[in-house]
Order: C-alpha cells, then structure tokens, then sequence
C-alpha cells in the first residue's frame, strides 16, 4: 500500500502576539522547535492559531512566514477556510502562491449549509486550484457536519486528499477508511481519541499538544504508527492529562499559558478570547510535568 500524503503529528500551531501584533521572533522559534522536536507537518492558521481575529494581511503573512521558515523540511498545510468560498478560493490560491504543501479547508461555519452546499463549496475550490485540500470537520465549533457520504463523493476529485476530523466519532473513521479508498488521507483533530484513530486506520493527527510537548508526541504517533500500541499508550498516560488540561479554558488561552511557562512565546490572545483564568493554571502546570516538560 502506497504511503499517505500526509501523516503523523502535524502541528496546528498558535499565532504567536506580543503588544497586539504578531510576534515573528517568537514564531519562528515555535517552527524552528517544532521541526527539531521531529513533528511531521505544520499548519499555521487554523483554529488554534486564532485565525477568526486575524486580519487577511495577518493571516497571508502568517502563511508566508511558515512557508519560509520551514524551508521545505516538512509539509505545510495552510489553514484557508472561509464561510464565504469566493473568499475561500482566494485563501487557497494564496497558500499554493506562496508554496504550502497543502491547504486545510473547514467546513463553512455560520451559514449551516446542506450537504449539497458544502458539496459544491469543496468542488469549487478543489476545481479553482490545484493543491491538495483537507477537509477539516468541527462540528462543535462551525454548526456543521460533513457526512461520510458527501466526503466519499469529495474524494473521488483528484485535489481532494483526506479529512480532519474533530467528531470525536472513531466508528466512522473505520466507514470512512472503507468508503474514500486507500489513498484518502486520515487525519484526526482530537488529541485525547489519537490513539483510537489511529488503530482505526487513521493516519495521523493535526494536534494541539504538539504545541507544548512534541516530542513525546512525535513519540507517541511514531509508535502507534508502527503499531507498537504497548509504547504508544505509554505516551498516551503521560500525554493524556495535557490533552485535556489544554482545553480546561477557551482554546488556545491555555496553550499559550504553557508556552509562555517555556519561555517560548508571550501568553497573549485577542479578543474575544480571555487569558487563561488562574483557577486552571496550577492543572496545566501538573500536566505539563506529567508529560515531562
């Protein structure tokens, strides 16, 4: 069987602010660790990276910056998702412009479209450019989810690669394994279900963790990749209080807190997000040690 595009930890990496702009010192000390650490991809502007407060120009930049930072050394999936796909196409273009591996597209939040929507949203923009597109399902945070049998129809477009899927639903990996084919790319959004996935047949995980701690979860998506599941859930156990500690506050409130505890970034968010609340602090310190940082 042919190797996925795309798999293992992919890192969905927060947008480092310092006095209310971007901060590309300490954001490119967050790629920079993260290659070295042996994670196996990035995506800058997703979710964690608070691309709903990014203006465009911030988020362009962002993008560029990942691009020419990682310098070809591991894939770059551009977070490029819109409610609006003529907005969409634009963000896609930009990201193969500026050489991004791929582009991560989620599905269109607010507007709550029917499966015939968001069906012809994807073929647009998969027929506008050519670069691989994930589509990246939440339905928790967009109103909206994409079902297996639309994603099966998605996946027989050539620029079409696989999924991201934050559901948290392992029975319909298996499904969906067996529906899009052997080339359908499998990635899960929900670090604490990794594992589970991954026996599923998934093949990797764009991760929030691996913001914190990559290395141990590079280790663990390499052994559960190679099927030695006894040294993965080792990794789970001490991964597995972070996992949840993260998301103990509004997302990425928390992981900013522990990296800026690293030294490696200011703890800042934009609104409407809030700083991490004291009352959570002492946990992710905890989970941090447990996880050997």
């Amino acid at each position: 069987m042919a190797e996925p595009l795309f798999k293992g930890v992919i890192t969905a990496l927060v947008t480092p602010f310092r006095d209310g702009v971007l901060d590309e010192v300490a954001f490119r000390k967050l790629v920079e660790r993260q290659i070295a650490a042996g994670v196996h991809g990035l995506v800058p502007v997703g979710t964690t990276g608070e691309t709903a407060t990014l203006s465009h120009d911030e988020h362009r930049r962002v993008v560029e910056l990942c691009v020419e930072i990682v310098g070809g050394r591991i894939p770059v999936i551009a977070g490029a998702g819109s409610n609006a796909t003529a907005e969409g196409v634009d963000l896609v273009r930009h990201a193969k412009a500026v050489g991004a591996e791929a582009a991560l597209v989620v599905t269109p939040y607010y507007n709550r479209p029917s499966q015939e929507g968001l069906y012809r949203h994807y073929m647009t923009l998969a027929d506008a450019v050519e670069l691989p597109l994930v589509v990246y399902n939440v339905p928790g945070r967009t109103g909206c989810d994409i079902t297996n049998d639309t994603l099966e129809r998605l996946s027989a477009h050539p620029n079409i690669v696989g999924v991201k899927d934050a559901t948290g639903d392992l029975a319909r990996a298996s499904h969906q394994r067996l529906r899009c084919g052997p080339d359908w790319v499998m990635l899960t959004g929900d670090d604490p279900s990794a594992l589970g996935y991954i026996a599923h047949g998934g093949h990797g995980c764009i991760s929030v963790s691996s913001n914190v701690a990559p290395e141990a979860c590079a280790a663990f998506m390499n052994a559960a990749l190679a099927g030695d599941f006894a040294t993965a859930r080792y990794w789970q156990d001490r991964l597995i209080g972070l996992h949840r500690a993260l998301f103990l506050d509004s997302s990425p409130s928390p992981t900013k807190f522990a990296l800026a505890e690293l030294g490696l970034c200011a703890p800042d968010v934009r609104l409407p997000l809030a700083p991490c609340a004291d009352g959570v602090k002492p946990e992710i310190l905890a989970a941090m040690k447990e996880a050997g940082l």
